[in-house]
């Protein structure tokens, strides 16, 4: 079956449906501990099912290097790929509620851990026959939900992150972020006391490339939550709770599914906007400059003028960007209102110049 036929069958009815929560913060900033609290809590107070996938437990020990230099190896990226593969996998078994089998070209000591995994959270189970050994189905508890699956790494780039959310999308799923806020220091110090602890030029250095949520920005953000390292009992917080069941209350729908479009509109509308205003407030300076030549103005008072209309033209830009003018993209009201303040300027610097010179 397609995958958009996998995603229409999604949407059908049937229990509630899973969620996804990506964890992300440093190293060392306390999310395996969090996330193995949290999941104990739900399962004892709430009876949901949940399932931690700690991508530092089914992925290769090996640390890239290149991670270090700030970037990811081709081969990283490759397997977190198929990491997300295998999780695909387990969800469309759970929503068609067939057997699941490893994906083919995968690495099968990447599925063999993911599967070993959530056998042991008791998500997974082996099939009976006809389906054979080499087949794993979602267990009861698994399917009958509410089930959150909690991906459990440390997702410093939006893009990882994003990943995520186009899978939850794709099958109608729940989704949210948490963020664990904890000082470099702290990290450090922890990382310091773990066996085979990362190099602390790696932290250091994924510290200043950490993108946290931001859903003022971005619209699929917006079912984020900070947690500090200061929080006492962050799992039995009641902010944390409302987070994972607006999640599971309030799936990713096909409605919601243009909201990268739309928001990449924007920003092209935008630019639009703004390159429509920088040119057109161009040829206006242009203009003046030619008139301040033929009323005969002394050369530094050109020079002075030419540097006070484009201080001038910078800031309406600014101004046109910042406040958020700009309209559709049919219409672009902010253009002309952009362009007739800045010949009200420009207008007075005139006059300014002139009067000094007569």
């Amino acid at each position: 079956m397609r995958a958009g036929e996998d995603a229409r069958a999604a949407r059908g009815e049937g229990p509630r449906r899973p969620a996804l929560c990506v964890l992300c913060g440093l190293p060392a900033a306390g999310k395996s501990t969090l996330a193995r609290a949290l999941s104990l809590r739900l399962r004892r107070e709430r009876r949901w099912a949940v399932g931690v996938v700690a991508y530092d437990d089914v992925m290769p020990e090996a640390f890239p290097e290149e991670q270090a230099a700030g970037s990811l190896a081709p081969s990283w990226k490759a397997l977190r790929q198929e990491l997300l593969g295998c999780l695909e996998g387990f969800l469309r078994a759970l929503l068609h509620q067939a057997p699941l089998s490893a994906p083919s070209g995968g690495t099968g000591a990447l599925w063999g851990a993911f599967t070993a995994s959530l056998q042991a959270q008791g998500l997974l189970r082996p099939a009976p026959a006809p389906e054979g050994p080499a087949h794993l189905l979602p267990t009861p508890a698994a399917a009958a939900g509410p089930l959150l699956l909690i991906l459990d790494d440390n997702f410093y780039y939006r893009s990882m992150r994003l990943e995520v959310y186009r899978l939850a999308r794709r099958y109608s799923l729940g989704f949210c972020q948490l963020f664990l806020d904890c000082p470099l220091e702290t990290c450090l110090q922890r990382n310091g006391r773990r066996p085979g602890a990362l190099p602390a030029d790696t932290i250091r250095l994924m510290q200043g490339k950490m993108e946290e949520p931001n859903p003022q920005k971005n619209a699929w953000e917006l079912n984020s939550l900070t947690i500090g390292s200061a929080t006492c009992s962050p799992e039995a917080s009641p902010e944390l709770t409302s987070l994972l069941l607006a999640a599971l209350e309030n799936p990713v729908t096909y409605v919601e599914d243009n909201v990268e479009q739309k928001e990449a509109d924007r920003a092209v509308c935008s630019s639009s906007t703004l390159h429509q205003a920088d040119q057109a407030l161009r040829r206006i300076v242009s203009q003046t400059m030619k008139e301040a030549k033929d009323a005969c103005l002394w050369p530094p008072d050109l020079k002075l003028l030419a540097a006070a209309l484009n201080r001038l033209r910078a800031e309406v830009l600014r101004d046109l960007r910042l406040g958020g003018r700009a309209g559709p993209c049919s219409q672009a009201p902010g253009v002309p209102d952009a362009v007739a303040l800045f010949r009200d300027e420009k207008d007075s610097l005139m006059r300014k110049y002139l009067s000094e010179q007569h």
